[in-house]
């Protein structure tokens, strides 16, 4: 298996999706809202039901390249939104994905720091030099959440996916390892060098020594 650890933020942390999750899950990906900028269509609760079975395979496939993610209130063990990391199959790169935070939910406007969350344990542990993300072009909100997080404007690709009957461009955003790990904050660094505890059922409580898009 291949489990990421707790990542704890100051206003949020993430763990591995959980069985449990679907509720929160289906909710996100029926919703005609919050999947309005998302990178697939709405689903129906089946389909949703299809793409959560196939997230919780995410850990025991080798070598692993998806990494799906619930996005949890600080000392609270429950799921209220989502960010992934797809590792591509060449290089060192990998992208930022899916960042979804319900109505609802204490976390909303740090939606940046799951991102900033993933990227310190991508530019660490996992190696990587290159991570880059995207929103959809009228997104235009999106734009301070990718600078927050350390992303910086690269390129528009035009008609990149087919939502909703009709193409959409994307805006794209990228960081480079060197110049992301100078100005990652110490729980961050922490992250960098692996200081974070080994997957063991989620506690909620912050770490001792630790920290294509719709929500923010």
């Amino acid at each position: 298996m291949s489990h990421l650890p707790e990542l704890h933020g100051e206003h949020l942390w993430l763990r591995e999706l959980r069985a449990t999750d679907l509720a929160p899950f289906e909710r996100i990906h029926t919703h005609p809202l919050l999947t309005r900028y998302l990178g697939v269509d709405r689903m129906d609760a089946r389909q949703a039901q299809d793409a959560f079975a196939q997230h919780l395979a995410q850990p025991y496939t080798h070598p692993r390249r998806k990494h799906t993610l619930a996005v949890c209130p600080p000392g609270q063990d429950v799921m209220v939104g989502t960010m992934g990391l797809l590792v591509e199959d060449y290089g060192r790169n990998a992208m930022l994905t899916g960042l979804v935070l319900l109505p609802d939910a204490p976390v909303r406007g740090h939606g940046h720091e799951a991102g900033r969350l993933l990227m310190a344990y991508g530019f660490g542990p996992l190696g990587l030099h290159r991570i880059w993300a995207g929103h959809r072009a009228d997104h235009t909100r999106m734009r301070e959440v990718m600078l927050a997080a350390g992303l910086q404007p690269e390129a528009t690709l035009r008609e990149l996916f087919h939502t909703q009957g009709r193409w959409h461009d994307v805006t794209t955003y990228s960081a480079l390892a060197p110049a992301w790990i100078r100005r990652a904050t110490p729980a961050e660094q922490a992250i960098l060098r692996g200081a974070v505890p080994s997957p063991a059922g989620a506690s909620g409580a912050p770490a001792q020594s630790a920290y294509v898009t719709s929500g923010r």
